[in-house]
């Protein structure tokens, strides 16, 4: 068996990077800065992509593809958006072996892409709203990196809708933000706050950018998604106008929205431990492993094939047989709980002459023997329960690293040293100048205004204005 990982209470940065490697979940790419994709990680994406795709055809979105490459010219038309994005961008100048006449942008975000083609297939109040998401890669290059968290390249999905007034584009950009709550506490159960981001951490070029702010086993936060109100930035610059009903030009509303492979490190760093991941039942690649154990040759058959008639009766979940010869049943154990896989079977000669498996719950660590006629309604159960579980716990922890703060000094105290400072809830005036006062000397950012905060008069954290409402700052990934 390989070393331990290293503590994820003494080295919680290193025990990520470890636990991403020897999970097969991902690797390093050849290419500075970008990331192989293994296929149980691939696969776990694909649970979170299934989940997120049928909720967004419930609301009338269609899937699309996009260039990966879009001329310089486009980006330009939009000053606050290509400023944002100007230190990550990646440029072609040559293709073919010729110096282009226009470089070319490797796509950081579709924006302006899918606006130009928006451009042509709107005209008329008819064609509103235009909901389009698109599942693909983007580029961003970025000086430090961290697989999932932060690399050049990634995968996501980006949606982009096109409304007839602000209000629609604006509801729809917050119902996107709950349907990413709902996978987040439904099937990743992380809980997260939903609200606004402050305009200094808004997204370039947007109205409003809507924002869940998850808590990370190290008490840092992880921006989980957003969901943007561009208003009518984009459309002006790209001309987009429709006849209304009384026959005049108006110009079009409109959203983005994005969920990326983030969401893998964020599941990773929320409820793994030191002896590996701990998946939740309803992402998890593999759902259930079978290990059969037999110590003679003599019994081997009899028990593989009690363990191949379990794995039949349990094919309504995503299950594994793990048949490899020549490693013991305690390893075994050990790597299926280093890949995080909720729930463990074990059988063995004994176990086939009282007709009952052993059940090992990868979260508590919990067994229990279970006669084989209660298999499949206990293992719905336990799965059930373990997803429960999972987010009753995360949600405790992030309530317990949860602290009022009314004066800066405690605020200080809080953000000092390399660590995580949990959420601190503290009064801000609106001030942009407070706000990046407070990142210079703490390095703790403005992560979300939320939702459902309590009206309440306070006095700015920083410089004593008065405040209407408590908002939430942490150390960030």
């Amino acid at each position: 068996m390989a070393d331990k990982l290293p503590s994820r209470s003494e080295d919680f940065s290193e025990w990520y990077n470890q636990l991403v490697l020897r999970a097969g979940l991902a690797d390093y790419g050849p290419a500075r800065g970008t990331m192989i994709i293994e296929p149980y990680g691939y696969a776990l994406w694909e649970n979170i992509q299934a989940y997120l795709d049928k909720r967004f055809k419930e609301y009338g979105v269609k899937n699309a593809y996009f260039p990966l490459f879009i001329p310089q010219s486009f980006l330009m038309k939009e000053a606050e958006h290509v400023e944002g994005f100007a230190p990550q961008l990646a440029v072609v100048t040559i293709g073919g072996g010729v110096e282009l006449e226009e470089k070319l942008i490797v796509r950081p975000t579709s924006e302006t892409i899918i606006n130009d083609w928006v451009s042509k297939n709107i005209h008329s109040y008819r064609d509103l709203p235009l909901l389009l998401n698109a599942w693909n890669n983007v580029v961003r290059w970025e000086l430090r990196t961290k697989l999932f968290l932060r690399t050049s390249e990634f995968l996501w999905q980006e949606g982009h809708t096109s409304h007839a007034t602000f209000n629609d584009a604006d509801q729809f950009a917050l119902a996107m933000l709950q349907v990413y709550k709902d996978f987040y506490e439904t099937q990743a159960a992380t809980p997260v706050i939903d609200g606004k981001k402050s305009e200094a951490e808004k997204f370039a070029g947007a109205h409003t950018t809507y924002t869940l702010e998850a808590m990370m086993g190290d008490t840092r936060a992880l921006q989980s998604c957003t969901s943007h109100n561009l208003g009518d930035n984009f459309a002006r610059a790209f001309g987009i106008q429709y006849l209304d009903r009384s026959n005049e030009l108006q110009y079009v509303w409109q959203t983005s929205w994005g969920l990326s492979t983030r969401s893998v490190g964020g599941i990773i760093m929320v409820h793994g431990d030191d002896k590996g991941l701990i998946l939740p039942p309803r992402l998890a690649p593999t759902q259930v492993v079978i290990v059969p154990i037999y110590r003679k040759e003599v019994e081997q058959a009899r028990v593989m094939e009690a363990a191949t008639r379990l794995k039949k009766d349990l094919n309504h979940f995503r299950v594994e047989l793990d048949a490899r010869e020549g490693l013991t049943p305690g390893f075994k154990f050990n790597d299926w709980e280093l890949r995080g896989v909720p729930l463990r079977v074990e059988i063995g000669p004994k176990d086939i002459e009282k007709n009952q498996v052993v059940l090992a719950r990868r979260d508590s660590g919990e067994k229990m023997f279970v006669p084989i006629e209660e298999l499949l309604p206990t293992v719905h159960q336990m799965l059930d329960n373990i997803q429960d579980s999972m987010f009753a716990r995360a949600k405790r922890f992030q309530e317990e690293n949860t602290y009022v703060v009314d004066t800066y000094a405690e605020f200080k105290q809080r953000t000092a040293g390399e660590g995580g400072a949990g959420f601190l809830l503290a009064h801000w005036c609106g001030k942009a100048s407070c706000e990046k006062s407070i990142q210079e000397e703490t390095r703790a950012t403005l992560r979300v205004i939320p939702f459902d905060a309590a009206k309440e008069k306070g006095a700015c954290i920083f410089d004593g204005a008065e405040s209407g409402q408590r908002v939430v700052f942490a150390k960030a990934y």
